[in-house]
């Protein structure tokens, strides 16, 4: 039988998603896209469930977009932007979905949480990650912009400065780094993590969930507003660099493993 891209279990008021592709370090496929989603939708009609973990299977939470599916029909301008534009749009609708739903959702992060997989992670209302975890904002890398609502949010979490340094220069930052960025709730060493959070878990299912409900309701009219506006501004953007000859080269870099000259162009 083959693996699920994505495993649910439910068990004391409380969901567990994780993404399942350990082989590409969970990146963000299509496929893996429309099964996050359907768990995602029956941890919310779920009465029974009162929180929703994220997390990644083998190590790592997740390696951001899939450069090979964006790449699966060559690398003609007018294809390939047609390609990322889908993904842009599923990787949003990921993002959407994860502030509509009205349960608290934690994300579990270790190992890598790069590209779209940081934005979905920030995306969520609690965050624990391992003191091995390694957090990047790589679309610089390749010619193009964060999506899944990563300028949005982290303008929203830490403001403009440091948005531009973290999207513009694409460091890898490491997990207490994003402690002391306020971007994480708790870092903790890697065999602490499951305790942790299913700790918060715990304790967030024994709180009254129409309050929780109620709360999140609220942050998301006063914090996240503009997250729709911003989603389909990316969509656009994205599909527009993809059509670049700097995004072509970095991704045949990227494939060729070698350091991209770039043109502005």
């Amino acid at each position: 039988m083959p693996q699920s891209l994505v495993e649910y279990q439910s068990e004391n008021h409380i969901a567990t998603i994780t993404l399942n592709d350990p082989k590409s370090l969970n990146a963000f496929s299509t496929p893996l896209k429309e099964s996050v989603l359907a768990a995602l939708k029956q941890a919310d009609t779920d009465d029974d469930v009162r929180v929703i973990i994220l997390q990644g299977a083998g190590g790592n939470f997740s390696s951001g977009g899939d450069i090979k599916e964006m790449l699966s029909e060559g690398i003609d301008k007018e294809v390939i932007s047609n390609k990322l534009k889908g993904m842009v749009e599923g990787a949003g609708e990921v993002s959407l979905k994860l502030r509509s739903i009205h349960k608290p959702i934690i994300a579990k992060l270790e190992g890598a949480v790069a590209g779209a997989g940081m934005n979905l992670a920030l995306t969520c209302d609690f965050r624990i990650t391992a003191d091995n975890a390694k957090f990047v904002q790589a679309f610089v890398h390749i010619g193009l912009i964060p999506d899944a609502g990563g300028v949005y949010l982290l303008n929203q979490l830490v403001g403009p400065a440091k948005t531009t340094e973290l999207v513009m220069l694409g460091d890898k930052i490491g997990a207490q780094d994003m402690a002391d960025l306020n971007l994480v709730n708790q870092v903790v060493t890697v065999e602490a993590l499951d305790d942790a959070v299913l700790k918060l878990a715990s304790r967030l299912s024994a709180l009254p969930g129409k309050a929780l409900s109620i709360m999140k309701d609220s942050l998301n009219t006063h914090a996240y507003s503009g997250l729709h506006e911003a989603l389909d501004r990316e969509v656009q953007q994205q599909a527009m660099l993809a059509k670049t000859d700097d995004f072509i080269e970095g991704v045949t870099a990227f494939i060729e493993k070698r350091k991209p000259v770039y043109k502005g162009k």
